[in-house]
């Protein structure tokens, strides 16, 4: 492959508008690149490369998955470098994506090396091989694109010697996509950047139109540039192998046994999308336990296990991978037989992009939805976690003003009240827009004007509010279902498919077996999760006027807990979620979450040697945690020895807060009254639910101080 040290400055002519040499020129890398002696570039795709290679133009290609983007942008990337042009840089979301086209590239001849996080040791090795023109594709992260070193020295080089720019998965560009991303932000000013006559490129599967202006408006950002010099490409979305249905399944239980019984019969291999990280591992460990060969795979699974996890599903040693959203875009395997959703994402346009990774390279794949009740409860708090409200916002840009000097995200942290990703999330927002800069040692206030733009902000809220109805709305839909979700992405050829249960093509099995229903409602009937002990005080809590720091002895920590279940739990999860809903009264235990607990406590602790018990003191439900505290005590057998109290103005405390500020609302909240039962006791300190861990941590503390032998948790819930 031709090299070009150079800059764009080479002299180097267009190739003529419509040349039929540089479409066959184009369809002999084509070839190369898919295997296939007989390959022809489809309509668009030519358009889109002769767009780039001879017009030197930005394009924007909002096809469907499987229709053959990144050919595009391979085949283009070929033939400019063959005329002398610097090498492509990909901004490219995903590992798994970027594994992928890199070997793709291969096939085709083009040498392409990617910079993420987990290479780093080979970044200095890649940029000299940039410098020197031996790299044909660099693909990068989006994080990278604000990394200081990355920014401010790589990127202007990047930027004065690119031949290509392309924007994989452009939809997160945009904060009206379902999938927005604020590290994409960063593009913009990449694409401001560039010279003159440097072509860019686009591309998504999942862009509705007003995504899809949205994009293009953002890619004529340079110059002159309008609207009217992007090119847009759209076609259809119809997925022609896509078999899609919806099952009504009465709760979890039959949801679980519908998955064991009729999952070996789905083709091939293929993935169980679920809402939640927990829900991976519990459906992974039950299909397992029955037979099935599966993995868990989240955005919390350690890399090595994610690259074993997408090997074993490439290779079918595995049925299926059982994932959240993390295994999404970018993810290849051609020959995929199935996606099922236990659990609906909260918008079409985010299903359609999942559903999409199957039935790529086959004739026929099976789409599955089985719905729960519980999934609307997940979709509020994820949409709960959105863009700050103003005033968190000046009171960040405040305390960096006021520092005199750069701030890491933890000290940062420390004197706001976000938590971690959403002060992230509103850094990197901020950054883009001018009112803050990350440098190196952390972040510092620009002084520049900015104006928090509420109206955006609660229109982008308004928009997941009507994408959650739709969602409903498609599983209620009484007409075809591919149709609905093309409607949803606006393609304008949308029409009944003919393969889906609607259409009378797709007849989804609804038969459960009462012995799978029943395994399954014993293995969500199971209570019990451990509940770790807080190792380390949150850092700058000085800030806070507390004097804390470094690791909590372990003379002063508690022992491993327990909880009866987790919120975001298939089976306990949902009895817990109800009993601590916003606005759910005090009250007494329910008594299945009695019943629960005594099972939980006979399981776990019938060897700690207890001597007593200690209730915690409750603003929000005191109701609810002495009852528990005295019922525990009596079935036990053991004494309530004593109880902590509230002091004086200790009100409710907030849960959306950092851990700093969770710590410092509960470090001097509690008194305990008589401390002499505790001394040399082992103890059971029971609580209503655990969120952050700073209140057990603080009465475990209290209590080992006052003597107590060891210190073991006992909560209802766990989590948000």
């Amino acid at each position: 492959m031709p090299t070009a040290p150079s800059p764009h400055d080479t002299g180097v002519p267009p190739a003529p508008t419509g040349s039929p040499a540089l479409r066959e020129e184009a369809e002999e890398v084509l070839r190369r690149l898919v295997g296939d002696p007989a390959a022809r570039l489809r309509d668009d795709q030519w358009t889109a490369i002769e767009a780039l290679v001879a017009g030197r133009r930005r394009a924007l290609v909002v096809q469907r998955t499987g229709w053959g983007k990144s050919a595009v942008y391979f085949v283009a990337t070929a033939l400019l470098r063959a005329r002398g042009a610097g090498p492509t840089v990909i901004v490219s979301p995903l590992l798994a994506l970027m594994r992928n086209q890199v070997q793709a590239a291969e096939r085709a001849g083009v040498h392409a090396v990617t910079v993420n996080s987990t290479n780093g040791e080979q970044w200095g090795q890649v940029y000299a091989d940039v410098r020197a023109g031996a790299v044909d594709v660099l693909l990068v992260s989006p994080e990278r694109l604000n990394n200081p070193g990355f920014r401010d020295e790589v990127l202007p080089q990047l930027a004065a010697t690119t031949g290509l720019l392309v924007v994989d998965e452009a939809h997160c560009v945009s904060d009206w996509g379902h999938d927005f991303r604020p590290d994409y932000r960063r593009i913009r000013t990449l694409l401001a950047d560039l010279p003159d006559g440097i072509p860019v490129l686009a591309t998504t599967a999942t862009a509705n139109a007003r995504v899809t202006a949205d994009v293009a408006e953002q890619l004529s950002v340079s110059g002159t540039r309008t609207l009217d010099d992007v090119l847009v490409l759209r076609g259809s979305l119809d997925r022609e192998s896509l078999r899609l249905g919806v099952l009504q399944l009465p709760d979890q239980a039959h949801r679980l046994a519908w998955l064991v019984q009729h999952l070996p019969d789905l083709p091939g291999s293929g993935i169980v999308y679920v809402l939640t990280k927990d829900a991976a591992a519990d459906v992974a460990a039950h299909l397992n336990a029955h037979g099935i060969p599966a993995a868990p795979y989240t955005g919390a699974t350690d890399n090595a296990e994610r690259l074993q996890a997408e090997d074993d599903l490439i290779h079918d040693r595995v049925k299926a991978l059982v994932a959240t959203s993390a295994l999404g875009m970018g993810f290849d395997k051609p020959d995929l037989g199935f996606v099922v959703h236990l659990g609906a994402p909260s918008s079409p346009i985010a299903y359609y992009q999942q559903v999409g990774r199957a039935g790529r390279g086959i004739d026929d794949a099976a789409v599955v939805l089985l719905p729960g009740r519980e999934d609307r409860d997940i979709w509020q708090y994820f949409a709960s976690v959105g863009f700050p409200a103003e005033d968190d916002v000046r009171l960040a840009l405040s305390v960096l003003a006021d520092a005199g000097r750069p701030l890491s995200t933890p000290a940062l942290e420390a004197r706001v009240t976000l938590r971690r990703s959403r002060l992230e999330m509103m850094l990197k927002v901020l950054d883009v827009d001018g009112a803050v800069r990350r440098v190196s040692g952390g972040w510092t206030a620009t002084g520049q004007p900015w104006a928090y733009d509420a109206e955006r902000y609660a229109r982008v809220a308004e928009t997941r509010t009507v994408e959650q109805q739709s969602m409903l709305d498609y599983q209620a839909t009484t007409g075809c279902r591919l149709e609905f979700l093309r409607w949803a992405l606006d393609d304008p050829e949308a029409a009944p498919c003919g393969r889906c249960d609607r259409c009378g093509g797709f007849a989804l099995p609804q038969d459960v077996d009462a012995d799978a229903v029943s395994a399954a409602g014993a293995d969500l009937d199971r209570p019990g999760v451990p509940v770790e002990p807080k190792k380390m005080w949150p850092t700058g809590l000085g800030a806070l006027g507390i004097d804390l720091t470094g690791k909590i002895a372990p003379a002063e920590r508690p022992s491993e807990g327990r909880a009866v279940a987790r919120t975001s739990d298939l089976g306990w999860g949902t009895a817990v979620r109800e009993l601590f809903a916003p606005g759910a009264p005090d009250g007494e235990t329910p008594v299945g979450l009695r019943h629960a607990a005594v099972q939980v406590l006979d399981d776990w602790a019938r060897d700690l040697g207890l001597d007593g018990v200690v209730a915690m003191a409750s603003a929000s439900r005191p109701v609810l945690v002495a009852h528990l505290a005295e019922g525990l005590a009596r079935y036990t057998g053991l004494p309530l020895l004593t109880s902590f109290q509230l002091r004086p103005g200790a009100g409710a405390t907030r849960s959306d807060v950092n851990s700093a500020h969770r710590l410092a609302a509960v470090a001097d909240r509690f008194t305990l009254p008589d401390e002499a039962p505790v001394a040399g006791r082992r103890l059971l300190l029971v609580d209503d639910r655990v969120r952050s861990g700073w209140t057990l941590a603080v009465a475990s503390r209290m209590l080992r101080r006052a003597g107590a032998e060891a210190v073991h948790p006992f909560v209802l819930a766990s989590g948000d």
